[in-house]
């Protein structure tokens, strides 16, 4: 899969409202085919960040970044950012999460 994060410094006038402003783009990337999650959460440490999770199976971030979805994200939201967002994107092994062992909660 390709595993995607990124980190968005969000201005502070618009960081309450991020989630809302980001909707569409949100919900039309988790209904395409090969998603395999896109999810936000806001950082504890600094209200104006958000991180994005995602990942797609193998090629299909090709048919994500090519979509209008897409390309209206691109139009729309850095008007609500303070820089450009900052990104890593690696290449893993399956489709899915793993269980974190060192943590593991024994079955009743």
């Amino acid at each position: 899969m390709i595993f995607i994060c990124v980190k968005w410094k969000v201005k502070p006038e618009h960081a309450d409202q991020w989630i809302e402003l980001t909707r569409d783009f949100t919900e039309a990337t988790r209904a395409e085919e090969g998603n395999l999650f896109f999810d936000w959460s806001r950082s504890v440490e600094d209200p104006n960040q958000y991180v994005l999770i995602e990942a797609f199976r193998d090629d299909a971030a090709e048919a994500h970044v090519t979509s209008d979805h897409f390309k209206r994200a691109q139009a729309e939201l850095p008007a609500y950012v303070q820089e450009t967002p900052l990104v890593r994107n690696v290449l893993m092994e399956g489709d899915h999460w793993d269980r974190l062992g060192e943590f593991e909660i024994p079955q009743a």
